[in-house]
């Protein structure tokens, strides 16, 4: 087995590194005085089975294109199989056509990291499930909720818990959190009125006197689980804590969770965290890294990776 690590999160790579107690296979990745993307592989690669490990975070387009141009490398060196392991899969908030004349970005990126020789992807909590399908290559889709479950057992122990779902299409993700940690359910409706901004009407579920826990796969700019943690505030509830899978957090958010009813909001570091990440006392990173390192173990021992959510 060889581990190759992108630039996008190199101490999230040397995490999963440790953790399988194999060092990163030497690699060269840097750019062109225009700025193109040039990668050189500094070890034998032939015949091995490698992991090609690449968050597409901002910036996106520079990351996506170090991890095509990496597998590309990979494959020409004679890799017997390629995995990308894609901890934060980006456009995957394009999965679908909401109106004339728009893209399906995520098919698209799919299509690059096959024709670029990829023979399998993992990933983490995909923003629709689906997008599976876009590729034609084996594809694992790991679940965040037990490395959350383990850190809301320890940070909010007891009793009179509830699980929110920021949106309606994040029910079947909340329930499954709820479930593991024997919380209630509840639902905010919000209305969207434009990308990237949005209204919250009423929540639907009892809250009032209830330690809530917002869980959603990504947060952005943090403007809906802002206006969702003040709205469940608003309407009585004891406590508001978040848990996302992805913190994105770009332009003002840290601030704006700042400044909300929010008392924590916790993400895993499949996104390397930024300086006003750092800073926050709101914030708080779990590790990601023994998930991932396990899911990769057995993808190269060929055991199943699903039963690491059984």
């Amino acid at each position: 087995m060889k581990l190759v690590a992108g630039n996008s999160n190199f101490p999230l790579a040397e995490g999963i590194g440790g953790y399988l107690s194999i060092p990163l296979t030497g690699a060269e990745i840097r750019r062109f005085a225009d700025g193109e993307v040039f990668v050189e592989i500094n070890e034998n690669v032939r015949g091995e089975d490698v992991f090609m490990m690449q968050s597409t975070s901002s910036p996106a387009n520079d990351n996506l294109m170090e991890l095509l141009i990496c597998i590309d490398a990979l494959r020409r060196a004679s890799a017997r199989r390629i995995t990308a392991v894609i901890p934060y899969f980006g456009y995957a908030r394009q999965d679908r056509k909401p109106g004339p004349r728009t893209p399906i970005s995520a098919k698209l990126v799919a299509n690059l990291i096959v024709t670029a020789g990829a023979n399998r992807v993992l990933t983490l909590d995909l923003h629709a499930g689906q997008i599976q399908g876009f590729f034609d290559i084996p594809t694992d889709n790991l679940f965040s909720v037990p490395v959350f479950t383990r850190d809301i057992t320890e940070q909010l122990p007891g009793n009179n818990l509830t699980v929110v779902s920021p949106d309606v299409g994040g029910v079947v993700r909340a329930r499954a959190l709820a479930s593991r940690i024997g919380a209630t359910l509840a639902i905010v409706d919000k209305r969207r009125e434009r990308a990237g901004a949005s209204e919250v009407m009423h929540v639907i579920g009892d809250i009032e006197g209830r330690r809530c826990i917002l869980f959603d796969d990504i947060v952005d700019s943090a403007g809906t689980l802002c206006n969702a943690a003040n709205a469940l505030a608003e309407q009585g509830a004891e406590s508001v804590h978040a848990y996302v899978t992805h913190g994105v957090l770009s332009g003002k958010a840290v601030s704006r969770v700042e400044d909300s009813a929010l008392v924590s909001l916790t993400v895993t570091d499949s996104i390397q965290a930024t300086e006003a990440m750092k800073a926050s006392e709101k914030l708080r990173t779990v590790e990601i890294a023994p998930l991932i390192g396990e899911a990769i173990r057995r993808i190269s021992e060929e055991s199943s990776v699903s039963s690491l959510f059984d």
